[in-house]
């Protein structure tokens, strides 16, 4: 160990039972800490990020090592490669992404527009797919990462049709979301006037409200007993947002997701 990372692991002993007691919760807030898009993190950013207390963090990361849920690089933690093994186990991942992909390949080749597949994570948008070309301009997005519901397409549509969505509501109204343009929704009453839009047309259309000159449109994909259970979506520079062109292919694919997830789900032993 560097002599580094040991003061680093030893200031703050004294700190060490302020945040949450249980060792679960310590790791919850670890793992956390990279949902930014960081890709490794030193072992004080990696306390500051998640609230743990320098000697705590250092002392569960070794463990977390041990077990292949972290690795070490240098003086950085990264996420290790038993997360990714355990990740394609998680049902969303392993039957969503797999049936989803070729189809959305379909999707891009016959649009050319970034595409994203996406479920609902609290108050974001979790992807859980995205198929883009060299072109591929929507940068805030990746697999696995998070953008806030109210100002996407994809999780304006999650949020239109979830059965909890009032309660969802409740909880922005009370913590907010960024505003990451300033064509981003600003206001609750402006959010539910855009919600009870969508749940009449069946798509949602956000306009600049990620990245300024580009706007994406996107369509729920229904689950085995009629549940929303993703929304697909394609993003393209303003000029080239054309419903009545693009509709008909993201409708076609978010049909036959439904259709692919339901074989999947009827298979035996499922």
């Amino acid at each position: 160990m560097s002599s580094q990372v040991f003061e680093e692991a030893s200031a703050d002993s004294s700190d060490d039972e302020e945040y949450p007691n249980s060792v679960l919760g310590k790791a919850h807030l670890l793992f956390g800490a990279f949902e930014s898009g960081a890709v490794r993190l030193r072992l004080t950013e990696l306390s500051r990020r998640s609230g743990v207390p320098k000697a705590s963090a250092y002392r569960l990361a070794q463990e977390l090592v041990q077990w292949g849920l972290l690795e070490r690089s240098g003086d950085s933690y990264q996420l290790g490669m038993r997360m990714f093994e355990l990740g394609q186990r998680v049902p969303v991942s392993a039957v969503l992404r797999r049936v989803a992909r070729p189809l959305l390949t379909d999707l891009f080749a016959a649009t050319r527009a970034t595409i994203h597949l996406a479920v609902l994570d609290g108050a974001h948008v979790l992807y859980v797919e995205k198929v883009a070309g060299e072109a591929n301009i929507h940068t805030h997005s990746r697999v696995g990462g998070r953008l806030p519901a109210a100002c996407t397409a994809t999780g304006k549509v999650l949020l239109a049709t979830c059965a909890d969505g009032e309660e969802r509501l409740r909880g922005l109204a009370a913590t907010g979301w960024p505003r990451l343009t300033p064509r981003t929704v600003g206001t609750l009453d402006e959010l539910r006037r855009q919600l009870t839009v969508i749940r009449d047309r069946g798509y949602a259309v956000e306009k600049e409200e990620i990245l300024l000159g580009f706007s994406s449109i996107a369509v729920p994909v229904m689950g085995v007993e009629g549940a929303v259970i993703a929304s697909v979506s394609v993003t393209v520079p303003l000029s080239r947002l054309v419903e009545r062109k693009l509709l008909p292919d993201l409708h076609a694919t978010a049909a036959a997701i439904s259709r692919a997830v339901g074989r999947r789900a009827a298979e035996p032993g499922r």
